[in-house]
């Protein structure tokens, strides 16, 4: 099976930054595709970003221009680079791998307040 570890949530200001990582462990396995979810109160977890092996990249339209996402597949771990983070962008944060099945993290909290 294949672990995911997150980090980097937490609390910020609206205008600030935050840098998400997620690595990913186990056995052999080979990742098609790595991403963030998110959930806020009240509504339906939904695609942040996703990259793919080929490098192509995918954004929810409400953190494009303001969310990077990127991916190191020599250590199996993703990114995602959260600049102009707004009140909206406040959820949890969950980290997905597809390999062969789906995987998910455990969640990691942020949240964008004055």
């Amino acid at each position: 099976q294949v672990q995911l570890v997150e980090s980097g949530g937490g609390f910020v200001q609206p205008g600030g930054s935050l840098r998400l990582s997620c690595a990913a462990s186990g056995s052999r396995f080979s990742i098609s595709v790595m991403g963030w979810y998110r959930q806020a109160p009240g509504k339906q977890r939904e695609l942040v970003a996703a990259i793919y092996t080929s490098g192509t990249t995918n954004y929810a339209a409400s953190v494009k221009g303001r969310f990077t996402i990127s991916r190191d597949n020599a250590k199996n771990t993703v990114y995602l680079q959260m600049n102009s983070l707004k009140s909206e962008d406040t959820a949890v944060y969950y980290c997905y791998v597809f390999s062969g099945s789906n995987y998910w993290g455990q969640g990691t909290q942020v949240t964008v307040s004055s």
